[in-house]
């Protein structure tokens, strides 16, 4: 061998046309190497070789040749040798039956979303919705397309012993979901902290409704965010479609939805596939940002990218579930159903009520900060203490009775300043204004006796 190959030089096909004689080759070969009594052992042994996968070269992934077509190979290679297996030049070269990588991505992903979507349909889908020139595709080079990535059939997912339909809601808002993703650690000042990324997906447009970077995922965040996506939105979803968490199976939340006519849903256990929207965003969204987002150093710097990625990216790309259309243009144009929702009504929902005693000062504790009311009247009786979670600056108030009663944050220097008020002071007084000063009568007693008096002062 030295003597035929020098240093250097590797032996191998001479250009693709050969390889791909080669592959055809290697594919037929156990059919070679038998010497076969009649044709139905001859067709039995092209059925177990049809019935495996081959990869082609240049390709990642495998796929099955019919019987027919390794018979044909079979036959040739006999009669013509290796050149008999070289693929031939096809007689419509020319007319525009190649795709582009970016139309090959496109088909594909949309047959995976739409496994019952026929070749045809798929072309004339995207044919009217701009995304294919008129004529440049052809249902066949679909098809063919679909073949060689095993995605010729439908594959139904019966892996759980259930056939899974798709399924997808009708318009916009009427179904959100909510989920939270665990993101790359940041570095705050010399410390590792978590990332958490919460959002919500619109099921109709595959839309986010709203997106936010955490360091937590406590219900607390999951009330935030479903609170801004519906004031950006302007409107309450019809429902909230969650998974089984503590972050989504909190009283406030379960309240909120119910004042607000909201349907809770929440997935069934160990059934991660009834998830895939979310899913799938998740992936998109480590794949286009947070793979390349290094080691964030804070969670603005984090929100921005995020917003970037939505905005300049995922928003605005075609999206194989809506047959190539992107999430934008169709939450925008969907038609809906969703009530209106205000700051009014937000604000009512959200409004939580404990039951505490007033203390005899007036004041009371709320969420450990200390609060005290001007109606004195109240102290040591038992009230319903009302806040809104809607803005949490704004303070608790006071319900007696029917009455509404203002809380404030205790001053101590405005109180040593007034006048101390005990529990009569808010009630009307009764007659007339007599003074008492037992102190003072003692002492006009004492100073009319004079000092020489007998008890008077020394």
């Amino acid at each position: 061998m030295d003597r035929i190959i020098k240093d250097g030089e590797q032996l191998g096909p001479k250009d693709q046309a050969e390889r791909v004689a080669m592959f055809r080759v290697q594919v037929i070969g156990p059919l070679l190497a038998r010497d076969f009594q009649d044709h139905g052992e001859l067709a039995d042994e092209i059925r177990a070789i049809a019935a495996k996968h081959h990869r082609p070269p240049g390709t990642s992934l495998g796929r099955q040749y019919s019987a027919p077509t390794i018979e044909r190979w079979y036959y040739e290679y006999r009669h013509g040798g290796l050149d008999a297996l070289r693929p031939r030049r096809r007689s419509d070269a020319g007319h525009a039956r190649e795709l582009t990588p970016e139309q090959r991505e496109l088909l594909i992903d949309i047959r995976r979303e739409h496994p019952r979507a026929t070749a045809s349909l798929i072309v004339r889908t995207l044919e009217l919705d701009g995304r294919l020139k008129k004529g440049a595709v052809s249902a066949s080079t679909v098809r063919r397309l679909y073949k060689e990535h095993g995605l010729d059939r439908l594959k139904l997912d019966s892996a759980d012993g259930r056939i899974r339909l798709r399924w997808q809601a009708d318009r916009a808002d009427a179904l959100w979901h909510a989920d939270v993703c665990h993101g790359p650690a940041m570095k705050i000042a010399d410390k590792t902290v978590p990332l958490r990324i919460h959002a919500l997906l619109d099921d109709h447009s595959r839309y986010i409704v709203a997106l936010q970077a955490t360091t937590t995922e406590r219900e607390t965040e999951m009330l935030a965010l479903l609170v801004k996506g519906m004031r950006d939105t302007g409107l309450r979803p019809g429902a909230l479609y969650l998974d089984n968490g503590a972050t989504y199976r909190g009283e406030v939340l379960a309240t909120l939805c119910s004042r607000l006519g909201i349907g809770l849903l929440h997935a069934e256990a160990e059934d991660p596939q009834a998830r895939g929207k979310m899913e799938r965003f998740w992936r998109t969204l480590r794949q286009g940002c947070l793979d390349h987002i290094g080691t964030p150093g804070s969670l603005q710097d984090v929100q921005v990218r995020l917003l970037a990625f939505l905005g300049q990216h995922y928003h605005v790309s075609p999206h194989a579930s809506l047959m190539g259309q992107t999430p934008a243009e169709v939450y925008e144009t969907a038609s809906r159903e969703a009530k209106p929702v205000t700051d009014a009504e937000l604000g009512l929902a959200l409004t939580v009520r404990g039951r505490r005693r007033v203390r005899t000062d007036g004041t009371v504790d709320v969420g450990g900060v200390t609060f005290e009311t001007r109606a004195g009247f109240l102290a040591g009786k038992l009230v319903t203490i009302a806040r809104s979670l809607l803005d949490v600056s704004t303070h608790p108030w006071l319900e007696y009775e029917g009455a509404r009663y203002l809380l404030g944050p205790v001053n101590p220097e405005e109180n040593a300043r007034r006048k101390k008020e005990g529990p009569m002071a808010n009630r009307p007084r009764q007659g007339l204004d007599v003074p008492f000063d037992p102190p003072g009568a003692l002492l006009d007693a004492l100073l009319k006796r004079g000092p020489h008096d007998d008890g008077g002062a020394r």
